[in-house]
């Protein structure tokens, strides 16, 4: 990929705040760049995740503590109601919405030191296997590679790189049997991971027995730290709930395991609730770095476009590392200065259109 023009592209994905187009950067920059360029520059090549490590990489470095930091794994969907589907441009479950939704599913995979946090890795998931359903008959689409096979993908990768961090940190959604032992037997790595109420688990003296209930069965108090076997696991690990309430004033559990079976449930919660950073980049990178804003059709112009607003995230980030401002108060304060420049033109325009009158 051309980095001149990803400087550019992903500087525009910042500074603009409507759909983000060829057409549109080429005019910003008074067609000192085609838009026909612009638009090679976005079929050109299939940026990585590879790519992306070595663009974080040098001020990673410089940031990373050996103690503190956490490795977070999810995913969120970039909506697309009216793009036409392919590979990446697909219907997926959001859980967020509890109903199928199309658009791109976008796997990230972030490392946070204090109020700093960086991708290390991305995936946009790819259906690209075609299926004739047996009871519909209809045509469907499934992803070669599962998610939870990126999630064990992204942290081997993680720990390749030599990123480092003191826990892995997901929800439920990946709190499979397979992933932590994966986390705890292979990589030898603290996590903290929900999982759900049905799953079945053993106090340490039972668990030898086979004795195994369902979870919702403990009557666990909040804040309530048991040491528990889950089946299908053969090391102990510790639990803890938290009774969270809802918008509609609702209550619901939270379920965490952790192979911390040291540290007290308030230590673990606390550690967990760095998790968040990541909803908050769903966020950003949405609303900040234009990720849904692009009218793109082709699967390698998405892919790309994709890419550049994860750095225009990034570059955010650093810039907040240097102003103490967050990321929507940056975008506020660009915005605010555009439309300033906008009211001096506008009055410029009507100072001459009443000379003209007159």
């Amino acid at each position: 990929m051309n980095m001149g023009l990803l400087d550019i592209y992903s500087d525009y994905l910042i500074s603009q705040n409507g759909y983000a187009t060829a057409t549109g950067l080429s005019s910003m920059l008074d067609g000192q760049i085609s838009h026909d360029k612009i638009t090679r520059f976005l079929n050109t090549g299939s940026s990585t995740s590879k790519d992306l490590w070595l663009y974080v990489k040098p001020t990673l470095r410089k940031i990373e503590y050996s103690k503190g930091g956490v490795l977070i794994i999810d995913d969120s969907i970039e909506e697309k109601p009216y793009t036409d589907e392919n590979e990446l441009v697909n219907w997926h479950y959001s859980h967020a919405k509890h109903r199928c939704i199309k658009g791109i599913n976008l796997m990230s995979c972030l490392v946070r030191y204090d109020d700093i946090a960086l991708p290390v890795a991305f995936e946009a998931i790819r259906k690209n296997i075609r299926y004739s359903d047996v009871k519909t008959k209809k045509e469907k689409r499934q992803a070669s590679i599962n998610k939870n096979e990126l999630f064990r993908s992204m942290v081997e990768q993680a720990v390749k790189n030599g990123v480092l961090f003191d826990y892995v940190l997901a929800d439920n959604w990946f709190g499979s049997n397979e992933n932590i032992r994966f986390l705890n037997e292979d990589m030898k790595k603290k996590f903290i991971v929900g999982i759900k109420s049905n799953r079945l688990v053993a106090c340490q003296e039972d668990g030898k027995k086979g004795q195994y209930q369902n979870l919702s069965s403990l009557n666990l108090k909040d804040g309530e730290k048991r040491i528990v076997s889950l089946k299908g696991c053969s090391f102990s690990v510790a639990l803890i709930s938290k009774v969270f309430k809802n918008e509609d004033d609702s209550t619901g559990t939270l379920y965490l395991v952790t192979n911390d079976l040291e540290s007290s449930a308030d230590q673990i919660y606390d550690v967990y609730k760095k998790r968040w950073h990541i909803e908050e980049y769903h966020k950003s990178i949405k609303q900040n770095a234009s990720l849904e804003k692009s009218p793109t059709k082709v699967e390698r112009s998405q892919s790309n476009h994709i890419f550049a607003s994860i750095v225009a995230y990034c570059k955010l980030e650093f810039l907040k590392m240097k102003t103490n401002l967050n990321h929507f108060a940056l975008k506020y304060k660009i915005l605010i200065k555009a439309n300033q420049i906008a009211y001096e033109e506008l009055k410029k325009l009507q100072s001459f259109e009443v000379g003209c009158v007159r």
